[in-house]
């Protein structure tokens, strides 16, 4: 299961990108869950890398849902209104 990293801000965000979208190429199955569990430091950046997996996901004709994030990133999708692209 791809992971977030415990920070993920705008100096992370096009390396974070990059390793996802390999991390998701390699993910068997129709489904692709991102676990947000360890991601602890992070501004609007987070959610541009996880619309761009969410994308990913969708020209892959995979599934995309995002698991174990925080009441904060939940809130701040929530902000932005794309909490309901995320999955969660």
């Amino acid at each position: 299961m791809p992971t977030l990293p415990e920070s993920l801000g705008l100096k992370e965000a096009a390396a974070v990108m990059q390793s996802l979208r390999a991390q998701m190429r390699q993910e068997p199955g129709a489904q692709v869950v991102i676990d947000g569990g360890g991601l602890r430091h992070f501004d609007s950046s987070a959610l541009a890398v996880l619309l761009d997996c969410k994308r990913e996901a969708t020209r892959q004709k995979k599934d995309f849902s995002l698991r174990g994030a925080s009441p904060k990133l939940l809130a701040l999708a929530d902000l932005y209104g794309v909490r309901e692209l995320l999955g969660t």
